[in-house]
């Protein structure tokens, strides 16, 4: 089936929007359940928390983008 090119384009930024709200949310949650402010840390000159923060945002991006795919 061929699809036209303006839906494809819709489509394809209603599921990169989704993306986006979805590894937002992935983060808000890691922040309510996780002890350390880690966004205090950081700027605070905190290199590590800075890392700890990356990688998470990484991982839930990881998955968003496992589950979109599918």
């Amino acid at each position: 089936v061929m699809v036209k090119p303006l839906l494809q384009l819709l489509l394809t930024v209603g599921w990169t929007f989704l993306g986006v709200i979805l590894i937002y949310g992935g983060l808000l949650l890691f922040d309510r359940l996780s002890p350390i402010d880690y966004r205090n840390e950081i700027r605070k000159g905190n290199t590590a928390a800075g890392l700890v923060l990356g990688a998470v945002i990484l991982a839930i991006a990881a998955v968003v983008v496992a589950v979109l795919s599918s």
